[in-house]
């Protein structure tokens, strides 16, 4: 799936993408609210400014993707590859990050306030 099929489909009505292939896709910007994005594989999306608030990403692949600026807010991201991910900006206001992989992600000026981190990885391995 092709980032353009994606967005015509979401702008269709469509909001399950579960395991759609975004590999290194320029999501920039859109409007995703509330798609099921379980297990998608996002690795090097660019995703920055994007709208996924309320989103269902569960188990997805954000490994060295753009999310700088999105708004995650209310997103479940439980078990989440966020590994080396751009999260600068983001809004991940009571989003679940719980068990997610978050190494290396870079998290300057995020808004954490009431997500939830428990059991995630965050070490730093810059």
């Amino acid at each position: 799936m092709t980032a353009q099929e994606l967005l015509a489909a979401y702008a269709a009505g469509e909001r399950n993408f579960s395991e759609a292939d975004l590999e290194e896709a320029d999501l920039s910007g859109a409007d995703l609210s509330g798609a099921d994005l379980y297990r998608a594989n996002l690795k090097g999306a660019n995703l920055s400014g994007a709208n996924l608030s309320g989103a269902h990403l569960t188990e997805a692949n954000f490994h060295f993707a753009n999310l700088g600026g999105a708004d995650l807010s209310g997103a479940d991201l439980s078990r989440a590859v966020l590994y080396r991910a751009n999260l600068s900006g983001a809004n991940l206001r009571r989003a679940n990050l719980s068990e997610a992989l978050l190494s290396g992600s870079i998290l300057d000026g995020a808004d954490l306030e009431g997500a939830d981190l428990s059991g995630s990885e965050m070490e730093n391995d810059w």
